[in-house]
């Protein structure tokens, strides 16, 4: 059997599975919390489920180690090995060790607060919804979903189900970042004008499943160009207004029908600022956000890796300390979950949301070659 047939039988497989900080972090990560939503569970751990036991899952493990409020409490996947070792590993009992066909069971589960959903896009969404309807938070990879329907399915069903739903927007809580937002907000670079957002790598093995439309939902814009469309909203401090975008393939074969290798897409806002930015699955020494207004810029370079973070301003080099993101993203995530604080920059359902309505609206622009209108609320 192929890899192609594996990977669909195994999508086929999960899809027919489905049920139809006690202060302010030192990253200011968190705006001013709500004095009647905080105190009741100050203090306490957040308890997540791993979903999906891959190379990122890994590293969110490991970055967890090091979290005062969150820690791996239970395990989901489809390989029984992982599960030993993994469980083992973190300390995870076997009681709380789950896999796709059985992981509904979690209701039942006291030890588990949310479960961090870290599978392949075409996944998230019934994945998503089984959790919220066994009661339990839900923690959803970027992007949330394939498309906006999928995503509004998703948010309807945590709000159905009183959950919250979140979206591992790891930036959204980087200290530089949160500076250059901070200065945006303070008035420090006037009116803006102008974002630019480039994203890509060249990417490796033809076989991953990141290169298989039924598992990806889409190609490079999917996994690193949604960097640039997040990062153009809170960079401008607007939603975009309108979209045109044009696709460059040059590797049919790599590359095949609805796996985008390189997309250039443009953002225009309410103030008349415009946004220009670049997803690539096929150029190396992409990662950069650089905004300038009528008194002021700032850059970010590299702007999205795993770290450390660089970046200068008219008013000098940001020297924020560098963290591990997914240290900072899930201590800051136990804050919104169990004390209801409220970040800086939103990370729940909603604003995963708007990203797959600009996501949508790029690859309708590539396909008709005319701007799109965008109404993001």
């Amino acid at each position: 059997m192929t890899m192609d047939h594996l990977r669909r039988n195994f999508l086929q497989k999960l899809v027919a599975s489905a049920v139809v900080v006690p202060m302010l972090s030192p990253y200011r990560a968190l705006a001013d919390a709500d004095p009647a939503s905080t105190g009741g569970n100050q203090g306490t751990t957040l308890r997540v489920a791993l979903m999906g036991l891959g190379s990122y899952a890994a590293r969110v493990a490991e970055a967890m180690q090091s979290c005062k409020r969150a820690r791996v409490a239970g395990l989901i996947s489809g390989t029984p090995s992982k599960l030993q070792e993994w469980g083992t590993k973190f300390g995870v009992p076997e009681k709380s060790r789950y896999n796709y066909e059985n992981f509904d069971r979690i209701k039942d589960d006291p030890d588990i607060d949310a479960v961090y959903v870290i599978t392949p896009n075409a996944l998230h969404r019934d994945q998503v919804i089984r959790v919220a309807r066994a009661g339990k938070h839900v923690i959803c990879e970027k992007p949330m979903a394939v498309n906006a329907k999928e995503g509004q399915d998703m948010v309807d069903a945590c709000a159905d189900a009183g959950v919250k739903l979140l979206v591992g927007y790891r930036m959204h809580f980087e200290p530089k970042t949160l500076e250059v937002v901070r200065m945006r907000k303070a008035g420090d670079f006037g009116r803006i004008l102008f974002f630019q957002g480039l994203c890509g790598f060249r990417i490796g093995d033809p076989g991953q499943w990141r290169l298989d439309k039924a598992l990806a939902g889409g190609g490079a814009l999917m996994d690193i160009g949604i960097y640039a469309i997040n990062g153009a909203r809170y960079m401008v401090g607007e939603e975009p207004v309108w979209v045109t975008a044009q696709q460059t393939k040059t590797d049919p074969v790599k590359f095949k029908e609805g796996v985008d290798e390189t997309i250039q897409f443009q953002l225009g806002f309410p103030s008349g600022a415009v946004a220009s930015c670049l997803s690539t699955y096929q150029m190396n020494h992409l990662d950069r956000f650089f905004m300038t207004g009528e008194q002021g810029f700032a850059e970010l370079q590299p702007a999205t890796g795993y770290g450390p973070i660089q970046g200068r301003t008219h008013k000098g080099e940001l020297t924020q300390p560098h963290a591990t993101h997914q240290t900072i993203q899930m201590d800051e995530m136990a804050g919104i979950l169990l004390d209801g604080n409220t970040p800086v920059v939103p990370v729940d359902g909603e604003e995963g949301l708007k990203d797959l309505k600009i996501i949508d609206a790029i690859y309708a622009a590539c396909e008709t070659g005319g701007r799109q209108e965008l109404r993001l609320g």
